[in-house]
């Protein structure tokens, strides 16, 4: 991104928690640029990045362990404003010169934090007043350890009644410490505090917005592509369409779009993704039939990680075989989004841990012919919806529920096979169909079925079967980094699956996911 409006700039390190991809979010939704980095980021990463603040995560370890994670210690020597959360306050008083002991009382949920002294990060901030004029914050906690000694230059500014250490300051330096987790919804003034942080204390301005990001990113796309012609590969998400038209929008005609079906799709899908692209594009779609050709590349195939690879692999000899039919085609565009990089282990600041490889990042083969360019590799989900909306993609488009680019490939756990495809694609359309019908589509963030390799025993027709079973997955989320299942009725469950067993031969049973994001992921490979 350009500096014009990433010049004011937030370091977010990492230590774990299962909430630091939601507080990037909430700094970029204040209007700031911020980036997640792991915490082992070395001091020249740093100071290249040039933060205006940094904030350190929450964390799973406990900071009394001589070998949980530190930070870096030229952080508190570079005269920038920190704010530590949970972890991250613990680590700043261990390595300032205070203690944190592990307590018996732990905190895991609502509390309630009385602020007892003045300061900056909380200038007009509470949400009740008690006698005597005491700010009391309705927080949310997730601890196990305490601060019990604060570093010499720090006063405690807040407290609750389990952890009388929940606030910590350094007004001077610029350094504060909280306990509780400023960016979940259940923290109701964590919004105001990082804003107070971001903007007050660390003197950003708010310049990360729709509107200037697609204007950095066309300036961008100018700058990179030139003159040259650019192959685009769709999917029909909303990543892939806005990448399109911002593409579209900065080399016209120069822009050759490649549809390309898998065999891994759901029911009619390939007409719908055709008809929408053409709605909101006006060039060409070259479309490809290669079904057998991935479903041959993946016969005997059951470890995910490969899967995806191999389908990663197998779309870009797609993509290079037809761009060799032309001249002038040098860039292969893909619509990579944040959370694709980070769950792929492929941060350019920092690697972290692969949770998946994404089949158009950690599945892209070393030699390529083609350059690969991906404009909205920066941006989470939601922002690319804004930049979809600011465009004036129709709601249809955006609102529709993601797909893997994988398909049905990472939904069919095992081996993959086109019978297997078949039957996931009719009981796929019976729940989304169900799911229009309720008015329940645009109420959850992503719902599928999956195929389970394994045969139950059921009863149909007075006679006995062994067949296949499925499972249905619902979720709501905003950022798709975390999610919760979604609370569907036992009536509408009781409908979808009576629907996919009377409709769908070779199905025995059905069930439910329950899982929420962490642990679990969203698609069950």
């Amino acid at each position: 991104m350009h500096k014009n409006i990433s010049q004011h700039r937030i370091l977010i390190l990492d230590f774990g928690s299962q909430y630091t991809q939601l507080l990037a979010r909430r700094i970029r939704e204040i209007g700031i640029y911020c980036e997640l980095v792991s915490w082992y980021v070395t001091e020249e990463q740093i100071k290249d990045f040039r933060p205006n603040g940094i904030i350190l995560s929450g964390g799973p370890e406990s900071s009394t362990s001589t070998t949980s994670p530190r930070a870096p210690h030229y952080i508190f020597d570079a005269g920038i404003p920190i704010l530590g959360i949970c972890y991250g306050m613990h680590i700043m008083t261990i390595q300032l010169g205070g203690k944190v002991e592990s307590s018996r009382q732990r905190e895991f949920g609502y509390a309630q934090i009385m602020i007892t002294k003045e300061s900056s990060l909380f200038c007009n901030t509470n949400d009740t007043l008690r006698t005597g004029h005491k700010k009391i914050l309705d927080v949310w906690m997730s601890h196990c350890d305490n601060v019990v000694e604060t570093p010499s230059d720090f006063i405690t500014v807040g407290s609750t009644e389990r952890c009388p250490v929940a606030i910590i300051v350094n007004e001077k330096k610029r350094f504060y410490g909280i306990q509780f987790h400023p960016e979940v919804t259940h923290t109701q003034q964590g919004y105001n505090l990082l804003e107070q942080f971001v903007r007050n204390i660390c003197q950003c301005e708010t310049r990360w917005t729709a509107v200037n990001i697609i204007d950095d990113i066309t300036q961008y796309l100018h700058e990179k592509i030139g003159n040259d012609t650019v192959m685009l590969g769709l999917s029909g998400g909303v990543d892939s369409l806005v990448t399109a038209l911002l593409l579209h929008r900065t080399i016209g005609y120069r822009l050759k779009c490649v549809f390309i079906d898998n065999g891994l799709l759901r029911l009619n899908e390939s007409q719908q993704v055709l008809n929408m692209f053409s709605h909101c594009l006006d060039c060409n779609i070259l479309h490809i039939k290669a079904e057998q050709r991935f479903l041959n590349a993946l016969i005997k195939i059951h470890e995910p990680e490969e899967k995806r690879k191999i389908i990663g692999r197998v779309f870009i000899e797609i993509f290079e075989e037809e761009a060799s039919k032309f001249h002038d085609i040098k860039w292969l565009a893909q619509g990579t989004i944040y959370p694709d990089i980070i769950e792929s282990g492929m941060s350019s600041v920092s690697p972290t841990r692969v949770i998946k490889s994404h089949h158009n990042v950690g599945g892209l083969p070393q030699c390529m012919t083609l350059r690969v360019i991906e404009p909205l590799k920066q941006l989470f989900k939601d922002e690319v919806r804004k930049i979809g909306i600011q465009l004036g993609l129709p709601h249809t488009a955006l609102q529709r529920h993601p797909f893997p680019g994988p398909g049905l490939g990472v939904r069919i756990l095992g081996e993959v096979k086109k019978e297997y495809c078949d039957l996931l694609r009719c009981a796929d359309s019976i729940f989304i169909e169900e799911l229009h019908k309720a008015n329940l589509y645009h109420k959850i963030s992503q719902a599928f079925t999956v195929f389970l390799p394994i045969r139950s025993v059921s009863i149909m027709g007075d006679e006995r079967t062994y067949d296949w079973v499925l499972a249905l997955r619902a979720v709501e989320t905003t950022d798709f980094m975390t999610a919760t299942w979604a609370n569907l009725t036992y009536e509408f469950l009781t409908c979808v699956s009576t629907r996919i067993m009377n409709e769908v031969p070779g199905v025995s049973r059905v069930v439910y996911d329950i899982s929420s994001k962490p642990p679990a992921t969203i698609e069950w490979e």
